[in-house]
């Protein structure tokens, strides 16, 4: 005779998934803090929070924005957006033109501090090395040549001085030129030049009398092959396409070889010498970039230099001074996944971060053996996600890796076909989320907040609540769940997500998956009751009252419909303007029971 069920209705709480989005382990298997899809919401040790949104910071920039770099000289900073053939000063949220000329907005920089200044130096492989030094923004010439001045005139009331040279000078404008020896103090300094012809030159001096003198050098700042032994080498400085600083020297990666090139000490300019590790990267290619490995989170002689070809070699070397074997020595070669983008590397506290196509790997725990251990990859949780994303998208420009302190956040920028994305990693939980419906190019930190680079404007994220004046939708699948009862069917007819709020009540909608089913059909169901005063105890409606002096209790009974053995909530969630926390969600459900 048949077997009749008997169905118990029973209660049973689930918290948020703190553990965070994972795109590894089976349905049947995943842990219960976990969620199979988390977008837009961020993992923390407490709750699940709907994730803040952006405001336009610098708006109305001509092309897209696909780098930003920020200048620091020890006292201040400023925020530059590079787009097109331009650099934009966007510190304040004011969009000046400063430099234009370029013929690629890919840039990668680094600042460099010595005696004469602070500078910021960038190179992206096309165009003459691009320098600030706080006030003025120059390119580096190919040549740091002194030559003879024929003649310097300036007529008043003009603060321009014509330079006239007796040969073809080789200069372009933008090159940065010290004059000296002209018998005129305010003829002579350092000026950035606008060429006029193959024998002249103009700039802004410090006066506007009227004056000529045919006396005088000039001395233009570039960057030329240097000279070790008896050979004397030569390297064009515009193919020069990735920058790191160590040691206090200038050392750029040269587009499309093994080869690298380091300036003096603390020279931003000057003579280069050649590394070339053509014998050492085991499976050939190019250089993809450089990083700095940090051991003690500081600067000191324990600082390793790490170079990484684009195939996927790890080379490693210890030392101060390459051209002396006795101060510079190679560690080892490591083989980890093929790079993909030049924005590869990241300093996080006492490590370099290096994103491949294995993930996102810690160096220093990576390099401990000859094969990658994935524990120790950040991205193992999410590892099938990434490694997809790295098949299909990594022709695309826009990968890279930000680290947002004032948040906990790790973000690796994902510039996938059908939208930008960010994967998001809460640091002290290492749990991750995906991030959509940010358009981000590029990311930087300035002033220890969080900008991107996007189709026209730059944007400021993580301080509103909402998303340049539009709603965030997020949505979830939690992780599927037995409750405590795996072999026995179970009829959901309830769900009730459990939020806090800073005033108000996002709209909601929800519905059940059972027995690891993902059809996402939650409904158009929405939570949108009155929010009354503070509440008092004792007096206040449960449900329906505010938890006075922070933020309020929201929580509201949904009917669902499902039928399975495990089940796991669904839910659609859009916010303007609202604080969201999720701490945890109630389940109504019908035990079966045979008799």
């Amino acid at each position: 005779m048949p077997i009749a069920q008997r169905f118990k209705a029973t209660t049973s709480s689930m918290p948020s998934p703190i553990g965070g989005w994972n795109a590894r382990d089976s349905l049947a298997e995943m842990s219960p803090l976990d969620a199979v899809q988390l977008d837009n919401w961020f993992p923390t040790p407490s709750d699940v929070t709907l994730r803040k949104g952006y405001t336009r910071f610098a708006d109305a920039i001509d092309d897209p924005v696909n780098t930003l770099m920020n200048y620091s000289n020890g006292t201040g900073q400023e925020l530059f957006a590079v787009a097109g053939t331009k650099v934009y000063d966007v510190t304040g949220g004011t969009v000046t033109e400063v430099y234009d000329g370029l013929t690629n907005d890919k840039l990668q920089y680094v600042n460099i501090t010595n005696s004469g200044g602070s500078f910021l130096v960038a190179c992206n492989g096309a165009d003459p090395v691009l320098v600030y030094d706080g006030s003025l923004w120059f390119t580096m010439a190919t040549t740091t040549t002194a030559a003879t001045i024929s003649t310097i005139a300036r007529t008043s009331p003009s603060a321009t001085a014509t330079v006239t040279t007796g040969t073809a000078h080789g200069l372009a404008t933008g090159n940065r030129v010290t004059i000296s020896g002209s018998g005129d103090a305010t003829l002579d300094g350092t000026y950035v030049i606008t060429v006029t012809g193959s024998t002249s030159f103009t700039y802004t001096s410090t006066a506007t009398t009227t004056v000529s003198v045919s006396a005088g050098t000039y001395t233009v700042l570039g960057i030329k092959g240097g000279t070790v032994g008896a050979t004397t080498y030569t390297v064009n400085s515009n193919t020069f396409v990735h920058v790191n600083l160590f040691k206090q020297r200038l050392y750029f990666t040269q587009e499309d070889t093994l080869k690298v090139w380091y300036l003096d000490t603390n020279a931003i300019g000057g003579d280069a010498y050649p590394l070339d590790f053509g014998s050492v990267a085991q499976r050939g290619g190019f250089l993809q970039a450089m990083g700095t490995w940090t051991l003690d989170a500081g600067e000191g002689a324990d600082d390793y230099a790490v170079f990484i070809t684009n195939m996927g070699d790890v080379i490693v070397y210890l030392g101060t001074d390459p051209s002396d074997p006795t101060k510079w020595a190679l560690k080892g070669v490591w083989k980890l996944g093929q790079t993909y983008t030049r924005r590869c590397f990241y300093k996080w506290s006492g490590d370099l971060l290096l994103l491949t196509q294995d993930g996102l790997v810690p160096l220093a725990s990576a390099l401990q053996s000859s094969r990658l251990d994935p524990r120790v990859n950040l991205t193992d949780k999410i590892f099938y996600a990434i490694s997809q994303a790295a098949d299909v998208y990594s022709g695309n420009f826009g990968w890279q890796i930000i680290y947002f302190a004032k948040q906990n956040m790790l973000l690796i920028n994902v510039p996938a076909d059908t939208g930008t994305q960010q994967y998001v990693m809460h640091t002290i939980t290492k749990s991750w989320a995906r991030f959509t419906d940010v358009s981000a190019n590029c990311w930087e930190i300035h002033n220890e907040d969080l900008y991107f680079g996007s189709s026209d404007f730059v944007g400021q994220f993580w301080n509103t609540f909402a998303d340049d004046g539009q709603n965030i939708k997020g949505s979830v699948q939690q992780a599927y769940s037995y409750f405590d009862a795996r072999g026995q069917l179970k009829r959901f007819t309830m769900v009730r997500p459990i939020f806090l709020t800073s005033g108000g009540t996002p709209t909601v909608s929800v519905a059940i998956n059972v027995d690891f089913e993902t059809q996402n059909s939650a409904g158009a169901v929405s939570f949108n009751p009155a929010l009354n005063d503070p509440g008092v105890w004792d007096t206040a409606v449960w449900d329906q009252n505010t938890w006075a002096g922070g933020l309020q209790v929201s929580k509201y009974w949904q009917g669902v419909t499902g039928l399975g053995y495990s089940g796991g909530m669904y839910m659609n969630i859009a916010s303007q303007g609202i604080e969201v926390h999720w701490p945890s969600t109630d389940y109504v459900m019908e035990r079966g029971g045979v008799i």
